[in-house]
């Protein structure tokens, strides 16, 4: 059995759904690796443009690349390697992402 996730495997990129963009030609994929006790385990990335969302609960780090992301709130969190970010269900965001986007997340199935 496979301990050792691998956050660089190939994600297959699809354009994003033109109801969310807000500028650009973003492209988006993402790619399972695993599911412990319900919860999802995968390397998510996004690349440049701008798109909005509206979240599931959820908690990422950064692999690469670099964005913005802000909240309807006001809130406004830069985004880049090593950075953490806690995500609720129903938080609606704004991705601005300045140079691909990779992440690895663990979000409630």
């Amino acid at each position: 059995m496979t301990r050792l996730l691998d956050t660089t495997a190939p994600v297959t990129l699809e354009p994003v759904p033109a109801t969310t963009v807000v500028e650009g030609s973003p492209q988006a994929g993402a790619r399972p690796l695993a599911e412990v006790v319900g919860t999802e385990v995968g390397v998510w990335e996004l690349t440049a443009g701008t798109v909005t969302d509206v979240e599931v609960d959820e908690v990422f780090v950064v692999l690469s690349g670099s964005a913005t992301v802000s909240f309807e709130d006001g809130e406004v969190i830069d985004l880049g390697p090593g950075v953490t970010v806690h995500l609720r269900a129903g938080d609606r965001t704004t991705w601005t992402v300045h140079e691909v986007l990779r992440k690895v997340y663990v979000a409630g199935a």
